[in-house]
């Protein structure tokens, strides 16, 4: 039976309708607050859409499926070398040549020093069957040399490779603090580089206008966004004035998104930078074509506690850019934030793609979310809310004027602040670190420790300003004829130099994890963790939900929380605290209890040596008389969380 004929049979459904049924589910309760979220742009999430009417299809580079990238990151080329042929034997098509120093190397990084290194790095790789992209940060015009030296050296021609050579000045400016000189010169470089390899037959995409430093320095959706688009356009300018067409221009750009758990935002964002960008296009006077997207999940989602829940954020981030249209995705793995990651982490960050491209089919549709109603919305409000955050960077001068003037420093940390205070009080919670930690989870694999001296690279070469510009041609030759990578680097020195005030690198979860590393070194110290008393008062049923409540709030400061069956009177409450050996406690129940006991039980407590005293549950009606028998803090859902564990932490570690 036709299932539309079926449906048929049934009377259309209305808005209305079902309004009156949520009305009478919410029994008053204000509809805003309950069902409809807001993003850090403030654009509306709504609980529910209604089909969307009249929609366009986005579409990617090329129909079908995505590239599966992997990062090659491992500071020496030859173990970078294995690991990478054992990731395109697994399944990946796609390589992200990520080199020492660089942004996103996180301190690690492939170590190359020459062309030989290099070619150790790819022994074996065949670049004619692959995509690979470049990752070099500020010494991405140096590496694009040495790897069009090792094409020219493997008798590779151009036209036949795809390659994204990542060449990103304003990215790495942004990231680093420096633009080795001025942008007028940077121009000139940019044109010069791709009039080499224009006359080389070079097919694929030598410039990135790459998001990632705006999402781990807490941008929305929406500044991301704008930012990419104001350096695409900045990158536009500059070819034009050092010569090319804006065709020949756009040819050479590709994008770089960040996808994260939020799955709604990511379709949507990866969906409207392709609408944004024709816009652009459309306003130089080009016929929109689609862009190539690269999508990396994100690093400022991963957490180094409880570390598999990496595993859900990034198969929903890669789900996300799947169905958002991306052209290529990079996966990190779970282990990410704790270090260099082993073969298993790199293997499941591989699968994760093969498993929606080849199980769940994904990329057999072009634009899943057309037509969706709530894709279609976020897409279109996004597409506003950006278009006018980038229109406010034009006006104050393009993306490197913003950034000199550090306004779009100051937007961003707005917006990281208003995340950091939804973390704080939970309202953002994260999964395995601010919610349901465990205080007991087995330590994961690494190849590497991550070594936090080596975070963001370090110190440039320091070189002499040479006596006139290199052209690219010639830094190709230098680097065919054995230079090293500080000798190529000298060649970018220049008398005028640009400094900005860098963007910060953030993990959502660092305060969180910067409690339990507290919890880790006292129990290190001592032999066991910081604890917590729970004074359970009444039955199961009465204490039961706060206890829980209790004992999730403490252990994700890595507080044990010392449970037990229910208290009865006031001897046995102090007794079982002096047992425990616990320096702070928390008294859990009833709101009924509560106006028994709970003065009764906090003045036993406070008599019994605790040095603070919590209560479960919002202190109502009785916060003064509570307070004045003692009670120190009120924890409930919305408070400050990490203030309140601080301070826990502070009296719970005091050693004896």
């Amino acid at each position: 039976m036709d299932d539309l004929s079926l449906a048929a049979d049934f009377p259309q459904a209305t808005r209305e309708q079902w309004l009156k049924l949520v009305e009478g589910v919410l029994k008053g309760a204000d509809f805003q607050k309950k069902l409809v979220s807001r993003s850090h742009d403030s654009i509306d999430i709504q609980p529910l859409y209604p089909k969307a009417e009249g929609s366009t299809p986005v579409a990617r580079e090329q129909a079908g499926r995505w590239r599966v990238s992997q990062r090659v990151d491992h500071p020496d080329p030859a173990k970078a070398n294995e690991l990478a042929l054992m990731d395109l034997e697994g399944g990946a098509d796609a390589l992200t040549f990520v080199t020492r120093k660089a942004p996103a190397a996180r301190g690690f990084g492939v170590a190359i020093n020459s062309i030989e290194d290099l070619d150790r790095t790819l022994d074996g790789v065949m670049l004619d069957l692959i995509h690979l992209r470049v990752d070099a940060g500020e010494h991405g015009r140096q590496m694009a040399a040495l790897t069009l030296a090792l094409a020219e050296r493997r008798s590779h021609r151009l036209s036949e490779l795809s390659l994204d050579l990542g060449l990103d000045p304003v990215g790495a400016m942004a990231a680093m603090g420096r633009m080795s000189a001025s942008w007028d010169a940077m121009a000139q470089r940019m044109g010069d580089t791709l009039a080499h390899l224009t006359s080389k037959g070079f097919t694929g995409r030598a410039f990135l206008a790459d998001g990632r430093v705006y999402h781990e320095a807490g941008a929305s959706e929406a500044q991301e966004l704008a930012a990419v688009l104001a350096t695409g356009l900045s990158y536009l300018r500059g070819l034009e004035a050092a010569g090319h067409s804006l065709d020949a221009a756009r040819r050479s750009l590709s994008f770089l998104l960040v996808a994260d758990a939020a799955e709604f935002l990511t379709v949507a964002k990866l969906r409207a930078l392709r609408r944004l960008w024709a816009r652009v296009e459309q306003a130089c006077g080009l016929e929109p074509r689609p862009i190539r997207l690269h999508a990396e999940t994100a690093w400022r989602m991963t957490t180094r506690r409880d570390p598999w829940v990496n595993m859900l954020r990034t198969t929903i981030a890669a789900f996300s850019a799947g169905i958002g249209g991306a052209d290529a995705i990079t996966v990190l793995p779970f282990t990410a934030a704790l270090g260099l990651p082993d073969a298993f982490a790199r293997r499941l960050a591989r699968n994760t793609q093969l498993i929606l491209l080849d199980e769940s089919n994904l990329a057999r549709v072009a634009d899943p979310a057309a037509g969706a109603g709530g894709f279609e919305a976020l897409t279109d409000a996004l597409c506003e809310k950006a278009w006018g955050l980038f229109q406010e960077i034009e006006r104050e001068g393009g993306i490197l004027e913003t950034l000199k003037g550090e306004t779009l420093q100051g937007r961003i940390a707005t917006v990281r602040a208003q995340r950091e205070k939804a973390v704080a009080t939970r309202k953002e919670p994260i999964t395995g670190t601010s919610e349901f930690p465990n205080i007991n989870e087995a330590d994961v694999t690494v190849l590497m420790p991550m070594a936090a001296a080596e975070q963001n690279g370090g110190s440039p070469p320091q070189a002499a300003a040479p006596s006139g510009e290199t052209l690219f041609a010639s830094l190709v030759q230098m680097a065919a004829d054995g230079a090293t990578l500080p000798q190529l680097a000298m060649t970018a020195a220049g008398s005028s130099a640009v400094a900005v005030a860098p963007l910060p690198s953030v993990r959502t979860a660092e305060a969180f994890e910067r409690l339990r590393d507290i919890s880790d070194a006292y129990q290190a110290r001592t032999g066991s963790r910081p604890q917590v008393f729970l004074a359970n008062l009444g039955s199961a049923a009465d204490f039961t939900a706060r206890a829980t409540f209790a004992k999730n709030f403490f252990e994700t400061a890595g507080i044990e929380a010392i449970m037990n069956d229910g208290l009865t009177d006031q001897n046995s409450i102090e007794k079982a605290f002096i047992d425990s050996k616990a320096k702070i406690s928390c008294i859990c129940s009833t709101d009924e209890i509560y106006r028994l006991h709970a003065p009764a039980t906090a003045s036993t407590l406070r008599q019994a040596g605790t040095k603070l005293l919590f209560l479960a549950g919002r202190p109502g009606e009785d916060q003064k008389e509570l307070t004045e028998a003692g009670i120190t803090t009120f924890i409930f859902t919305g408070c400050d969380t990490l203030k309140i564990l601080a301070e826990a932490l502070d009296k719970a570690c005091v050693e004896p």
